[in-house]
């Protein structure tokens, strides 16, 4: 029997504005976490799910166990262990920032199924409700401009003039002059703002709704300095395990750049200012 149809009570709980999300208790009496939305959006649990499985399979931070997801009679969910919230530890953010750090350098070839591993996922996903392209790529620049950029760019030409567009071209046919290729892949969770860092039962930090793909490390870096700023002591940590380079923060705004057009792309003109001060930057 399906885990939804076990399900005899749920409630409406915080869980971001794409999905609906619950707590459910099950006929056993144990407690679950649901996500819902329209049958026709099942894709996006599937892909939530993929990305949860391959951080989990790190064994370096904590992330819910996928219970369950696809189709209900009218609706999508995915079901996830639920995490019941606890006090956080007084090492929380040094925990965090050596946790991310590991599952940052822990191969990634497993993605894959191979030794090695290629910049990109071996499906697409989201970032938020927007496809995000995981075409593999032996190239980090490459696959950054083709599968990152490009994309975002194309879809928020009608706020462009003549003058940005021919800004944003040369920033793509020059982007290797200001990203550099990392020694690896790494793991990413895709989209590590702090509403997607949760404290769990064991009172160190958990990570959730994933855009996952393997990348440039600095890339979730950079998503948690977008909007808001983690505390000092989580970078230092961060840095004990798995070096940040000196040249990182001359890069960091073109990875917000990805986000931002995003943000454009879905939320409207209110980020195109951003987006122009940081395409004005780098050309």
């Amino acid at each position: 029997m399906a885990i939804v149809d076990k399900i005899v009570r749920r409630e409406r709980i915080y869980g971001g504005d794409i999905n609906k999300a619950w707590r459910a208790e099950l006929k056993d009496g144990s407690v679950v976490f649901m996500k819902t939305n329209a049958p026709e959006n099942a894709a996006f649990f599937e892909a939530e799910a993929k990305g949860l499985e391959a951080m989990r399979a790190t064994k370096t931070i904590g992330i819910p166990e996928v219970l369950e997801y696809g189709v209900a009679e009218d609706y999508s969910y995915l079901v996830l262990e639920y995490l019941k919230p606890a006090p956080k530890r007084p090492d929380y953010w040094e925990t965090f920032g050596r946790e991310l750090a590991k599952m940052h350098k822990a191969p990634a070839g497993a993605v894959w199924g191979k030794s090695t591993a290629l910049f990109g996922f071996p499906s697409d996903n989201f970032i938020g409700y927007t496809k995000q392209m995981n075409t593999p790529s032996a190239s980090w620049v490459d696959f950054y401009r083709d599968c990152r950029l490009v994309p975002q760019i194309k879809m928020a030409d009608h706020y462009f003039d003549t003058a940005t567009r021919a800004k944003f071209t040369k920033l793509l046919d020059n982007l290797g002059s200001f990203l550099e290729e990392p020694a690896a892949p790494s793991l990413l969770h895709g989209d590590l703002w702090s509403g997607n860092i949760l404290c769990g039962p064991d009172g160190k930090a958990w990570i959730l709704d994933p855009a996952c793909y393997c990348g440039h490390a600095e890339v979730d870096l950079a998503m948690t300095q977008l909007f808001s700023q983690l505390p000092s002591s989580f970078y230092s940590a961060y840095n004990e395990v798995n070096a940040i380079s000196p040249e990182y923060t001359d890069r960091r705004d073109l990875y917000h750049l990805y986000q931002l057009l995003n943000h454009l792309n879905m939320f409207g003109s209110g980020y195109l200012g951003e987006v122009i001060s940081i395409l004005n930057e780098y050309v």
